[in-house]
């Protein structure tokens, strides 16, 4: 019989050494899955490196995970990219409203030619020319009246003096009326012209004073009335 020598049984110790590793290693391998890449020693985990710094794994269980303490190639996690923001709803866009119209203030002139106001050598009005100046009123609420000249004439039969007065008085009966009817006093003016501005033409109602010449004078017995303003266009 041999006797052992030396290095046999330095190597008969290594093998037994070596073996008795892998059995403990696969048992705690088997015991926790999350410690397959990892030598333990103790009841704390912790990384089993060689002489060399060389970490060392068991060879059993899937590949260990990547460390930075025993991976060479280790790359840093890359952390999950954060979701985009929802996107913004787009903004309702409300279109300004238009610009109301340009008010625009234009000249504006109203006659009225008015011979159904006065009966023959009367001062008073007829209940037509009443409802005549009332239609003229309502006009002129449409405007802005600067300046209304109102003014009186009468036909040719009298005197020249009696008619200047008979006009006079036939004007300011149209006044006292327009003045009623909310006219601005400030703005009405009145001339009287007395027969100087007949609208008859030279040659017609001819003959001395009769119903039928006195019915064909009745375009002179008027009030003529003119305003000047302005009235407001959008």
């Amino acid at each position: 019989m041999n006797k052992p020598t030396a290095r046999n049984t330095i190597g008969a110790a290594i093998a037994c050494a070596f073996a008795l590793g892998l059995v403990s290693s696969a048992a705690q391998a088997a015991g926790d899955p999350n410690d397959n890449e990892l030598w333990t020693a103790g009841p704390v985990q912790q990384v089993i490196k060689s002489g060399f710094g060389l970490c060392w794994h068991s060879g059993f269980g899937p590949p260990p995970v990547s460390t930075r303490e025993c991976d060479p190639n280790f790359k840093e996690p890359v952390a999950a990219a954060a979701p985009p923001p929802p996107p913004r709803p787009a903004p309702v866009i409300v279109a300004a409203a238009p610009p109301p119209p340009m008010a625009v203030p234009v000249s504006e002139k109203i006659k009225l030619d008015a011979d159904t106001l006065f009966d023959f050598d009367k001062a008073v009005l007829r209940p037509a020319g009443r409802d005549t100046l009332d239609a003229f009123v309502g006009k002129l609420k449409d405007i802005t009246p600067e300046t209304i000249i109102a003014i009186g004439h009468t036909d040719r039969i009298g005197s020249d003096d009696y008619n200047q007065r008979l006009s006079e008085r036939r004007v300011a009966a149209v006044k006292a009326y327009m003045l009623d009817k909310g006219v601005n006093s400030n703005r009405l003016h009145t001339e009287a012209k007395g027969e100087k501005q007949p609208v008859t033409k030279s040659g017609e109602c001819l003959g001395a004073k009769s119903a039928k010449v006195i019915a064909c004078l009745q375009p002179d017995r008027r009030v003529d009335i003119e305003v000047i303003g302005t009235r407001i266009v959008r």
